[in-house]
């Protein structure tokens, strides 16, 4: 159950914009007259491995994407928008959020977007093996990803709605010494081997919290291209991946349902996606 309430709030900047708020925290950010304009930097990033990946597919191929969270689907709106047709089914558990969405920022007739109010979990749980060509993971209550949703088992889940060649794209928080992180890693990576991690250069370098964007897969990631297209953005990135990655994992050991916790919430109790 969300512990924070969500809201929508007009963008001061952009007629026809909103924001989804937590709070003081500024979540996600959408334009449903411009699906594809993307503003958070963690959600460029997530786009850029569905662009290397999946979306590269041939387009008489249906996709199947599980979003677990929803916020304003910013992200189910980009994907319909560059892949019409595409199969989406959202699991969003806060069900005030849900209705104001669908009252001010209506989907477009015959999006593919399937809203469910449902946590992430259970929503999972109910779909079948083999689904989803993605499974993004994108869920915050308030400032921290819910500890239900880093856990080896679920990610054992996670591995088995997958199809073959599926990716799971995760959006995690965390500071430096990145121990919370380094346990989520290692759970995935018990399920799906091959994990490419990016983030801001300052965050890495613990100058300050931010957000960590991961990618994984059973078959290997095209690192060279992801570490690419990150490196465009206008905000220094770093790309970890392969032995550079093994090595910053380190010996940590996923989380278990019996002892996983929320990631660690900023400084000062305030958290502006970046």
């Amino acid at each position: 159950m969300f512990t924070v309430p969500q809201s929508l709030s007009p963008d001061p900047f952009v007629p026809g914009a909103f924001r989804v708020m937590a709070g003081e925290t500024s979540q996600s950010w959408v334009d449903p007259a411009h699906p594809t304009r993307l503003e958070f930097e963690y959600v460029q990033r997530i786009v850029e491995g569905l662009e290397a990946t999946v979306l590269t597919r041939p387009d008489d191929v249906r996709l199947r994407v599980v979003h677990l969270g929803g916020g304003g689907l910013s992200l189910p709106r980009y994907v319909a928008a560059r892949r019409p047709h595409t199969a989406q089914i959202v699991c969003e558990p806060d069900a005030d959020l849900v209705e104001e969405v669908r009252r001010k920022l209506p989907l477009p007739k015959h999006s593919g977007i399937k809203v469910r109010v449902t946590e992430g979990r259970p929503g999972l749980a109910e779909m079948p093996g083999d689904y989803a060509d993605v499974v993004i993971l994108d869920a915050f209550d308030g400032m921290t990803v819910p500890a239900s949703l880093v856990t080896g088992e679920f990610f054992a889940d996670v591995a088995r709605v997958l199809r073959p060649g599926g990716l799971l794209a995760a959006n995690l928080a965390d500071r430096i010494p990145f121990g919370w992180t380094k346990r989520v890693l290692a759970g995935i990576g018990a399920s799906l081997r091959h994990l490419h991690l990016v983030s801001e250069s300052a965050v890495l370098k613990g100058r300050r919290y931010g957000n960590l964007v991961v990618f994984a897969s059973r078959e290997r990631l095209p690192h060279d291209a992801l570490a690419r297209a990150a490196h465009g953005s206008p905000f220094p990135q770093r790309a970890l991946f392969g032995r550079d990655l093994a090595r910053w994992i380190g010996g940590a050991q996923p989380f278990t349902d019996d002892d996983a916790v929320w990631c660690p919430a900023p400084d000062g109790g305030r958290l502006w996606f970046s």
